[in-house]
């Protein structure tokens, strides 16, 4: 039996870093089967930020462990990701090792967990520099003081003979990066890189990845639900919903004018400084659907007071929002009856909360205040 060999990345603006075409995820046991993604396509250019948004739930992590190689045996992956123009799906775990950690690095989401408790910072970044570079353990030491000192954290040459529980959330936050960029990879997968962590310590990892894009030309999805954080940091937005994507757009566009209804939810429930102290936060009606099935239909429309026949009847296709923009659009949106540019939203049941697309109604986030500048 020949072994699949995968070739070596190039790093090319002609192509994108990471192309994933109509990815499904799903999950088998003896009593149900549980589909948490569900036809997810996207691209990310050398240099650029996709953030992927959405609730709990919704299989952004799924797809981004999906593109790692590291989902569960039990997991049944269908459709591509190519990495610089390579095919990982299906693709030997042995060839799949080589390709880890050297063009195509993820980090975690809960770096106290993700680090080992047990070896030190500098041995757990010599790690990855001895198995894809070939360092010494010597040159692998000095390498690695190297990172952290990239990364920010101050005295390197001390932090790398301690233990992970001896540093701060941020700090540990800090030391997944520099594991995750020690081979200058491809593409950087970040899951929830700011969970958890202050405001200040959150700035700090940001300017880190955005130095890191403009040094290494390194393309980043950024996975979050902090809608602040992907204003901040993102140049396009794919919004996810019960394993689908309900829409893609460029970072303006989206806060300004996002035309899906889940989209314009999100948007609504976002705090605002300064906003009216008394009036309460719009929220979505109803619950996540279950993912044992995935119906030919809208997932959304059981919560979302546009939904008609259409809707319950027939699943909408992710097409360009403005009919002129034809299929290479940059904003498109998974939905039968999107908002129009200046439709104002006087449909309170969407939870939105604003008063016009254009971002100017009284629940007109921050973040998207801030996108707009």
């Amino acid at each position: 039996m020949t072994e699949t060999v995968l070739e070596p990345v190039r790093k090319t603006s002609a192509e994108p870093a990471l192309s994933v075409r109509d990815l499904s995820v799903s999950f088998h046991s003896d009593t149900r089967t549980v589909h948490a993604v569900d036809g997810v396509s996207y691209d990310v250019a050398p240099g650029e930020v996709l953030a992927v948004v959405g609730e709990s739930g919704c299989g952004k992590s799924v797809t981004s462990m999906a593109a790692m190689g590291l989902l569960p045996p039990t997991a049944r992956i269908g459709g591509s990701i190519r990495l610089g123009g390579r095919e990982l799906v299906g693709a030997p775990e042995k060839e799949l090792q080589k390709v880890r950690g050297k063009d195509i690095a993820m980090i975690f989401q809960e770096p106290m967990t993700s680090l080992n408790p047990v070896l030190t910072i500098g041995r757990q970044i010599g790690e990855v520099l001895r198995r894809h570079q070939g360092l010494s353990r010597k040159d692998a030491k000095a390498r690695a003081v190297e990172l952290l000192e990239l990364v920010g954290i101050p005295a390197p040459a001390r932090r790398i003979d301690e233990y992970p529980h001896q540093l701060s959330g941020g700090m540990r936050q800090r030391v997944m990066i520099a594991i995750a960029v020690a081979c200058d990879p491809a593409v950087l997968i970040a899951d929830e890189p700011t969970t958890a962590l202050d405001v200040t310590v959150q700035a700090g990892i940001l300017e880190v990845l955005q130095s890191l894009r403009e040094r290494l030309g390194t393309a980043i999805v950024l996975v979050t639900h902090d809608l602040g954080v992907v204003a901040d940091a993102a140049d396009r937005v794919l919004v996810m919903y019960a394993g689908r994507a309900v829409e893609q757009a460029p970072v303006h566009d989206l806060f300004a004018t996002g035309r899906h209804p889940y989209t314009r939810g999100l948007l609504g429930a976002v705090l605002r400084p300064g906003g009216e102290g008394k009036r309460r936060l719009p929220e979505i009606p109803g619950l996540v659907p279950s993912l044992d099935s995935q119906p030919d239909a809208c997932t959304f429309a059981p919560r979302c007071s546009r939904a008609d026949d259409t809707c319950t009847g027939s699943r909408p296709g992710l097409r360009a929002v403005e009919r002129e923009a034809g299929a290479d659009a940059s904003h498109r949106a998974a939905c039968w009856h999107p908002y129009a540019e200046t439709q104002a939203d006087a449909d309170s049941g969407t939870g939105s909360g604003t008063d016009t697309d254009t971002g100017t109604g009284p629940g007109t986030s921050a973040a998207a205040q801030e996108a707009g500048k």
